[in-house]
């Protein structure tokens, strides 16, 4: 298994035991809705992360696009839920536009994703 596998193997773990535990705090803080959909974002995350890498394992064509969906998926998830937490937990915001332009890096992963299947698909015939 290469680095990039085994690193969005291990960002996969610990975004979701930051979900679970962002999710516990939510449960227990007065206006924790931020938080509860950054922890969501964090679950939905990891299980991509983990599906992902074990799809891409037997892929040939539309492997690479299929990871770089996948990385764009954990760094927009990363920016995402990031700030939205801060911002719950601390008051803090990370930059300007940091939760827009994780959202906007979540999607684009998610097309990336597609056009990896899509590779993987009709490449070749």
């Amino acid at each position: 298994m290469t680095l990039w596998l085994r690193s969005l193997l291990f960002v996969a773990g610990l975004y979701g035991a930051a979900g679970v535990g962002a999710s516990a705090v939510a449960a227990h803080l007065a206006g924790g809705a931020a938080l509860t959909t950054a922890a969501q974002f964090l679950l939905f995350g990891a299980v991509a992360l983990v599906a992902a890498v074990g799809v891409s394992v037997n892929m040939t064509r539309g492997r690479i696009s299929l990871l770089v969906g996948a990385s764009a998926i954990g760094l927009g998830t990363l920016l995402f839920s990031g700030d939205l937490a801060l911002r719950t937990l601390m008051e803090v915001k990370l930059l300007w536009g940091t939760a827009p332009t994780g959202g906007t890096l979540m999607i684009a992963g998610w097309l990336m994703i597609a056009i990896g299947a899509a590779r993987a698909a009709w490449v070749g015939r």
